[in-house]
């Protein structure tokens, strides 16, 4: 069973990226008047946000579950990859805040002016962000969408670095003009951080890690009537998602029918459990003996 959920990440990504382009816009007018790097450097983020959107799209575009001649496993790593050219996006935009940053120590600058007029925009494009973030992560996780929550989990580091942001030039309006370039350094951080979790997220899926413990196939499939043992038991994928698994079959059926009405049986079990799956059972006679169980790295 194979769900493809790509019409409604395409609409979450369309009605997101109006809304990054509102915010990317509204940080780089409020920067451009006041000066400030660090809203400047946040609204190189921003830029980020709505190339997300635009790859997720292009992602989303070929990622389908279904399987064809060129791709008998589907093209949903399509997605992953392009997650982690959002992971790539945030590594970038971490650079050039340091950069600048940096810059402004060795070299200087004008100071940074603000208004309370200004900060008033800012709790609006928070408000914006927040929205994004928890309306990405919602779908995302409900459709099983990793570009999604991806995408989610940048939006929430533009939340945090937006919240920085605003308090360093709250300071800088107190007369606290070093808070700018001070804050600009962790919010780097957080940029990196975000980037770092996307990364790990999807590395997974594009590996092939184990998607189930074997233990767990195991427990299921020895549950069913006539299965006798199971062993070189094998998955990946997403749980929630789309998992593949593939295992030995040690049945007791004295004909290719009975072996068969088996399999099914497990192949139904193990569906009920981790739908959406696809399942592939070498059947083997009564006779034959392995207790190994999954693979290992044949290093011993």
């Amino acid at each position: 069973m194979t769900y493809d959920n790509r019409a409604e990440v395409r609409k979450v990504l369309l009605i997101t990226l109006v809304l990054n382009l509102f915010v990317m816009g509204l940080k780089a007018f409020v920067g451009y008047l006041t000066g400030s790097l660090s809203l400047l450097a946040d609204a190189l983020h921003s830029v980020t946000d709505s190339a997300n959107n635009i790859l997720g799209l292009v992602a989303s575009k070929f990622s389908s579950p279904y399987p064809d001649r060129e791709h008998p496993y589907g093209h949903q790593k399509f997605e992953a990859v392009g997650a982690l050219g959002i992971a790539a996006f945030l590594g970038i935009a971490c650079f050039e805040i340091l950069q600048g940053a940096i810059e402004r120590i060795l070299k200087g600058g004008e100071p940074v002016k603000i208004s309370p007029s200004e900060l008033w925009l800012l709790l609006i494009v928070l408000g914006v962000n927040i929205f994004v973030a928890f309306y990405e992560r919602g779908v995302g996780k409900r459709v099983g969408s990793q570009i999604l929550i991806a995408d989610a989990t940048h939006t929430m580091s533009d939340v945090w670095v937006t919240i920085s942001v605003m308090g360093g030039l709250i300071g800088v309006w107190l007369g606290y003009q070093w808070l700018d370039v001070v804050l600009a350094f962790p919010v780097a951080l957080l940029v990196f951080w975000s980037g770092w979790s996307v990364l790990k997220e999807n590395l997974p899926w594009l590996v092939d890690q184990i998607a189930i413990a074997p233990e767990a196939i195991h427990t299921i499939a020895t549950s069913v009537p006539g299965v006798i043992n199971c062993h070189d038991i094998a998955s990946r994928g997403i749980l929630g998602r789309q998992v593949f698994i593939e295992m030995h079959l040690i049945v007791d059926a004295p004909d290719v029918e009975t072996a068969h009405r088996i399999t099914e049986a497990v192949e139904r079990q193990l569906e009920a459990r981790f739908s959406p799956v696809r399942i592939l059972i070498h059947v083997e006679p009564p006779a034959y003996e392995s207790e190994k169980i999954s693979f290992d790295s044949g290093v011993g």
